[in-house]
């Protein structure tokens, strides 16, 4: 008789071909024949209190490791539970999959318990969406969404299995087990809009260029670091391009954006789409020339008109741009030094305007302090996770990560709720890191309880709770609005004492009111070497400037 193999046996024989090692999770009794299987292939299972830590895990995975991330959840609530985490993968573009369980398909349209139609709920917000119709097509299948995660711009993708399906048992020589199927994604772009490019840079006297997060999808920062570098153009990042160039660099700037973006005759705009966060492109000067460089075809030119689009890998374009305008005779870099000095004072008159807030003693504390202590503390292998409304806006002007691939925000779509679970696949893929996550009180309280996660799997990480007991960036646009009088409607919380919490829960815990103990508190959380939360008081009557500029308060 041949051998027989089971459908969950055939799901992590087919992670472990994708090179998945670990998934995360919340059990039901669906997918429980996953689990043996993935005992039996060495993936390691991380079982979550809520299946939302579980999606956004997988996407931080993918995120850290450059590989793909997957979430394994049962039927029904807990499929729906991972909708968010699915959809903030989708518009950051982060590859992960999805396993979902499903009623078997012969009680199918019968009411099984938790039976919904989870294909017609996903395919809005994935890539690639299916059933697995039987046994013998498991492994096929999920090698199948897998590769669809990697059609263009990276992306989630999502498999329902029902529970007969798994559970079944066919022949091994009749089920399809692919090991050699991916093929390399990286296009190169359009040589002759590459010389194009390159032509454009030798006659521009004030380019700058914007990288995005794809430079970090396609782990091109050597590539964006050698033509900032060759070509002497001044260079902002966002998203997780963060730290492709160290602070301090010649070519980093932060704070004079939107200077650059309205005295600049070529703006190079890389991995990003011209989005809310863009002003949906018209933020950026109208006599400019307009570059846009992107993985996915469909982004490029939307929402505004552009000079020239090339799409393809990043990295890619940005050594073919590099070389072929360093073989011209003039290419432009020489004569750039008074355009990279008219920023660089404008960088520095924008620090220093805001450097007594970031050394404030106020209390409260000001949110200012309390990011530039976090920025001031970390290393150049500390992960930076931002989870969170008005507290990480403020981060964002003020944390520079030290290193490429060291921060992790949500995306565009801006979802509360990300940090512990992105904080438990950070250290978890790389643990040599050190991890620190700045949340909002708001942010935290929604997906916390998984605190206990990462101290039953042994994962060290800092914490620290920027807590104003309030929703401030929202509690912002209701007195914009409404007034003052109508400000705290539905948007207040309780002085809720965190470290504690984390005490209470296995870990350190501290509580801080008092900005000259915000540096020696980060440091007992480094030396714990325990899951953290440091429950820093800040002042709720203050907002970050992003905060008071959002375009839905005008």
């Amino acid at each position: 008789m041949s051998e027989t193999i089971s459908g969950g046996h055939l799901v992590a024989k087919a992670l472990k071909a994708e090179g998945v090692e670990v998934i995360y999770t919340l059990c039901g009794g669906h997918i429980i024949d996953i689990y043996d299987g993935c005992v039996d292939e060495g993936i390691e299972v991380i079982d979550v209190r809520h299946e939302q830590v579980a999606a956004h895990a997988a996407d931080g995975y993918a995120r850290i490791t450059g590989k793909p991330g997957c979430a394994v959840v049962t039927a029904g609530p807990g499929t729906t539970d991972a909708v968010t985490g699915v959809a903030n993968a989708f518009r950051a573009e982060s590859p992960m999959l999805l396993i979902g369980g499903q009623g078997a398909l012969s009680q199918h349209k019968m009411g099984s318990l938790q039976d919904l139609p989870h294909v017609d709920m996903m395919a809005p917000i994935t890539k690639f969406a299916a059933t697995v119709p039987t046994t013998e097509r498991v492994a096929d299948l999920v090698s199948m969404a897998f590769r669809e995660c990697y059609h263009g711009a990276p992306g989630p993708s999502f498999l329902e299995i029902p529970r007969d399906v798994l559970d079944a048992k066919v022949p091994l020589d009749k089920a399809r087990i692919p090991k050699n199927y991916r093929a390399s994604t990286r296009q190169a772009g359009d040589p002759e809009s590459i010389e194009r490019l390159a032509d454009m840079l030798a006659h521009a006297e004030k380019p700058a260029i914007l990288l995005g997060s794809q430079v970090q999808t396609c782990r091109a920062t050597d590539a964006a670091i050698d033509f900032v570098r060759g070509l002497n153009v001044p260079a902002y990042m966002n998203g997780s391009a963060r730290g492709t160039l160290p602070p301090g660099d010649p070519m980093h700037f932060q704070l004079s954006r939107r200077y650059a973006f309205t005295e600049a005759d070529l703006i190079i705009i890389v991995g990003t789409p011209f989005d809310f966060r863009m002003g949906y492109g018209k933020r950026l000067s109208p006599t400019a020339k307009v570059v846009q460089i992107d993985l996915d075809y469909r982004t490029v030119g939307k929402n505004r008109d552009i000079d020239l689009g090339i799409v393809g890998d990043p990295g890619l374009i940005l050594s073919a741009a590099a070389q072929a305008a360093s073989g011209r005779v003039e290419n432009g870099a020489a004569r750039r030094k008074e355009w990279i000095e008219e920023l660089r004072a404008v960088e520095t008159q924008a620090y220093e305007k805001r450097l007594p807030r970031q050394l404030s003693d106020a209390q409260p504390i000001d949110p200012y302090r309390l990011v530039h202590e976090i920025n001031e503390f970390l290393t150049e292998d500390t992960i930076y996770i931002g989870d969170g409304g008005d507290i990480v806006t403020f981060s964002g002007q003020v944390v520079q990560p030290k290193s490429p691939g060291h921060w992790m925000d949500p995306g565009p779509l801006g979802t509360l709720g990300v940090g512990m679970a992105f904080a438990m696949a950070a250290k978890k893929a790389r643990p040599d890191k050190e991890v620190l996550c700045l949340f909002g009180d708001g942010a935290f309280s929604l997906t916390g309880w998984d605190f206990e996660t990462m101290v039953r799997f042994d994962l060290p990480f800092i914490g620290v709770i920027g807590n104003n007991s309030s929703m401030n960036q929202i509690r912002y646009g209701q007195a914009a609005k409404y007034g003052e009088d109508r400000a705290r409607v539905g948007n207040t919380l309780g002085d809720v004492r965190y470290g504690e919490f984390a005490k209470l829960l296995g870990g350190h815990g501290e509580e801080v009111r008092d900005p000259a103990d915000i540096r020696p508190a980060l440091e007992r959380a480094r030396e714990s070497g325990k899951p953290s939360l440091i429950n820093v008081w800040v002042d709720p009557d203050v907002y970050a400037p992003g905060t008071m500029n959002q375009t839905m308060y005008k």
